[in-house]
């Protein structure tokens, strides 16, 4: 079988896994993951799926709401089938945090006889878990309790190291279990989270295209149509989010899944992830720095999504001089850069600086061969623009499910918002709208564009 556009809306989400599959990109992909099970009360297959990797000693890890949800649970499916196993809980009265300390905490609960992880959770379980997995070999898999993010068969961890947000390779879980009994039952914030991080596929999967014209990146058609498609369902149900539909929660959860084999297909996070991450990454470092509760992921995700939808839909009217952004790209100041960046990111700064020297992002050649390069396929880029999803559009499936519109809903102030339009560009090095505004000098322009907007 052969990896098509065309073949993709056909394929069931089993059929993405466990093979290598040529691809009409020229490449080979392969998903190291084992089997996906989705569906209503599959969590009684827990004791089965320990016996069939030959499980004796198997570690939990569960927080203390997941362990009360679902954790449980699995300690007495294990029980009844005679299994030695170990629990791992979290205590906690905010969401967890994956810094060195949550990782500290689960590699000293592994032991010489662990040989097999459980995660009861999403998000930051799974990401920890996955991570642990890949350090000391032992192989894993995932009881997701919320449809909350993308990130269950990501081949990577997304971890808070130094105080910077960052990717890191991991092992991926053998088996991904997602009840829906269970998950629908989940909190309205984390099933809305799982949603916010789907619609952000739309921008990002514009992003991946516009780098493509600009650099010359890398693009699969046909992985961009596994997360084009995933989206889609996701819409097609929309009204059944609110009343928690079997189709509408499990169509979420497969949606989440398949774009998390759409970035291990290609080994980066370009089908899922873009500007609007960027943003969204920057709102939580801020918090994390200011000692604020952080939000979940994907609520950040669903409300970037509408700001990037409104800088794609004004960039459709552009009118560029590009003499003048070559002229301004040649005049760059490293020096006032560099104090923006300390002054925009505080104690994330250093790791920031570090990886601009590594990639050389701030190169005035580069960027003005960019500019050029924009300058030469604008035609390309106005339509790709026009492509994007408008902040309208957008706003009617947050608002159709219940989902809050504005970053000031959920405790963002206008400041953030502000410098992240500024300078999450640095958060990555991944090329993206934010890059494209910053080499032809029109930052500070959008900056206005969405100051504007997010107060109406």
């Amino acid at each position: 079988m052969k990896l098509t556009s065309e073949a993709v809306s056909k394929m069931e989400i089993n059929d993405f896994i466990g093979k290598r599959i040529p691809c009409e990109c020229g490449r080979e992909h392969y998903m190291n993951v084992d089997k996906v099970i989705i569906g209503n009360g599959v969590i009684n297959q827990v004791a089965d799926i320990v016996e069939e990797y030959k499980s004796k000693h198997p570690l939990i890890v569960a927080d203390s709401h997941t362990y009360k949800v679902a954790g449980s649970l699995v300690e007495n499916l294990l029980k009844q089938k005679g299994v030695d196993y170990k629990t791992v809980i979290y205590t906690v009265d905010r969401d967890l945090v994956p810094d060195e300390q949550a990782m500290g905490k689960l590699i000293l609960a592994v032991d010489n006889s662990t040989d097999f992880l459980i995660a009861v959770g999403s998000g930051v379980l799974n990401d920890l878990t996955k991570y642990i997995s890949g350090r000391t070999g032992i192989r894993s898999m995932i009881v997701a309790t919320a449809p909350s993010m993308d990130g269950f068969v990501s081949d990577t961890s997304a971890l808070t190291i130094d105080n910077l947000k960052t990717s890191v390779p991991c092992a991926l879980p053998k088996v991904v279990l997602g009840d829906v009994d269970i998950l629908k039952k989940a909190p309205e914030r984390m099933i809305l989270a799982g949603l916010g991080d789907m619609i952000g596929k739309c921008s990002a999967l514009v992003d991946w295209q516009l780098s493509r014209i600009i650099n010359d990146e890398y693009y699969c058609p046909a992985t961009a149509k596994i997360s084009a498609d995933a989206i889609q369902k996701c819409i097609d149900n929309i009204d059944g989010v609110k009343t928690r539909s079997d189709a509408a929660i499990g169509n979420i959860m497969d949606g989440l899944l398949r774009t998390g084999i759409a970035m291990s297909y290609v080994n980066n996070s370009r089908p899922a992830s873009g500007s609007e991450h960027h943003l969204s990454h920057y709102w939580e470092m801020m918090f994390l720095f200011q000692g604020k509760e952080a939000l979940l992921h994907g609520t950040k995700v669903g409300l970037t999504s509408i700001l990037v939808g409104k800088i794609y839909e004004t960039f459709t009217q552009e009118k560029v001089d590009f003499a003048a952004a070559i002229d301004a790209a040649k005049k760059f100041d490293e020096a006032e850069w560099e104090q923006d960046i300390k002054r925009l990111y505080g104690k994330a700064a250093p790791g920031i600086l570090r990886n601009a020297a590594k990639d050389k992002r701030n190169s005035v050649e580069n960027r003005i061969k960019r500019i050029e390069k924009i300058r030469d396929n604008f035609d390309k880029i106005i339509a790709l623009a026009k492509m994007a999803k408008t902040a309208a559009f957008i706003e009617n499936i947050m608002k159709r499910a219940g989902a809050p519109l504005r970053p000031q809903d959920v405790g963002v102030d206008e400041t953030i918002v502000h410098n992240s339009m500024m300078i999450a560009k640095e958060v990555r090095q991944r090329y993206t709208i934010l890059n494209m505004l910053s080499d032809l000098g029109l930052t500070e322009k959008y900056t206005k564009v969405i100051d504007d907007f997010i107060k109406k």
